[in-house]
C-alpha cells in the first residue's frame, strides 16, 4: 500500500470515505445540482456582453461587437461617477459596518447577566428580519421634513433641512448607518460563536496577572477570533465593487445621483429601463472581474501577513 501510486491511494481513501459517509454525500447532491443549474449553467450568457444582443434575433443570431460595450462604458460620462460612488459606499460600509458587529460581540461577550444579554441580542437581531421595503419606508419617514432624524440633524447643525434624502451629502451616512442598524446583531452571531470557543483558562490566567477587561479583549479575545475576522474581511473586500442595488434604488433619486448612483443601479437603469441588455451585461462583467481581483489580492496579502486565507 505504501508503494502504491498516489492516485490509487487517493482513490482508496475517497472510496472508504464515500462508503462511510454516503448519506452526507446524498444530502449534498441537491445543493450541487442547484449550483450547476442556477449558478454555473447561466454563465454562458455572459457572452452577450460581447454581442449586440437583440431578443427578437436571439442569442445565436445577434452580431458580435467585441469590446464595444466596455469601451462605451469606460468612455461614457458616468463611468467615474458610478465607480467612485460604488467604492465610497462600500468603503464606508467596510470602515463602520464591518467593525460594528465585532464591537457589539466584544461587549456582549463581557456581559455576565444572561437575561440582559438575551434581551440585547433579540433587539439587535430583529431589524435583520424586517423586509427591506419596510426598512426603506421607515428611513423615508424618519428623514422626511418633520422626521425625527431630520429634527435631530437640524438641532445639531442649526440649519433648516427638508427631506434629508434630497441632499446628496446625506445619502452615504443614511445608507451606511441604516445598514448597520439593520445587520449589526445578525452579523455579530458568528463572532459570538467564535468567542464561545476561547479557552476560559486564558481569561483566568489574565485575571491572575491583573489584566482588566479591556486588556483581555485586546490580548486574548481579538487574537483568538482573528482568523474569523480575516476571512470575513477578505469576503468584504471582495465585494467592494458590489452594492445592494435594491436598497439604493428604493432610497435614491435624481437629486442624489452624485453620491448614490452606483454600478448596480446604473446597470438596472440601462439594462431594464432602457433595455440595453448587452451594455448592462458588460458593466456587470467588469464589476465581477474587479471583485475577483480584489478578492485574490486581499487573500494573497492576508496569507502573507497573517497566515490565514481562503486558499
Amino acid at each position: 500500500m505504501l508503494n502504491a501510486p498516489k492516485s490509487s491511494r487517493l482513490q482508496s481513501v475517497l472510496k472508504k470515505d464515500l462508503n462511510k459517509h454516503w448519506f452526507a454525500y446524498m444530502l449534498a447532491i441537491p445543493v450541487l445540482v442547484w449550483y450547476i443549474v442556477f449558478c454555473y449553467g447561466p454563465m454562458w450568457g455572459v457572452a452577450i456582453a460581447f454581442k449586440d444582443f437583440k431578443p427578437l434575433l436571439g442569442f445565436a443570431e445577434s452580431d458580435w461587437v467585441g469590446f464595444k460595450h466596455f469601451i462605451d462604458f469606460f468612455q461614457g460620462p458616468y463611468f467615474w461617477r458610478v465607480v467612485k460612488n460604488t467604492l465610497m459606499l462600500n468603503v464606508w460600509g467596510l470602515a463602520f459596518g464591518f467593525t460594528a458587529p465585532i464591537l457589539l460581540a466584544l461587549l456582549l461577550n463581557e456581559v455576565r447577566n444572561s437575561k440582559f444579554k438575551r434581551v440585547v441580542q433579540t433587539i439587535t437581531y430583529m431589524p435583520h428580519f424586517i423586509s427591506l421595503v419596510v426598512v426603506c419606508g421607515i428611513i423615508h419617514i424618519f428623514t422626511a421634513d418633520e422626521g425625527i432624524i431630520t429634527q435631530i440633524v437640524q438641532l445639531i447643525t442649526g440649519k433648516e433641512y427638508t427631506s434629508l434624502l434630497g441632499y446628496s451629502s446625506f445619502f452615504r451616512p443614511i445608507y451606511t448607518f441604516s445598514g448597520i442598524w439593520q445587520d449589526i446583531g445578525w452579523n455579530s452571531i458568528i463572532y459570538l460563536a467564535a468567542m464561545s470557543t476561547v479557552n476560559p483558562a486564558l481569561y483566568e490566567a489574565a485575571e491572575i496577572d491583573g489584566v482588566g477587561r479591556i486588556g483581555k479583549m485586546w490580548h486574548i479575545t481579538l487574537p483568538q477570533i482573528r482568523p474569523i475576522i480575516v476571512i470575513l474581511f477578505i469576503f468584504a473586500v471582495g465585494g467592494l465593487m458590489a452594492s445592494g442595488h435594491e436598497k439604493i434604488i428604493l432610497l435614491y433619486n435624481p437629486l442624489t445621483y452624485d453620491t448614490a448612483d452606483v454600478i448596480a443601479s446604473y446597470v438596472y437603469r440601462r439594462g431594464l429601463r432602457e433595455a440595453s441588455l448587452s451594455f448592462s451585461a458588460a458593466v456587470g462583467l467588469f464589476s465581477a472581474i474587479i471583485n475577483f481581483l480584489l478578492l485574490w489580492l486581499t487573500n494573497r496579502i492576508a496569507k502573507r501577513t497573517s497566515e490565514v486565507s481562503l486558499w
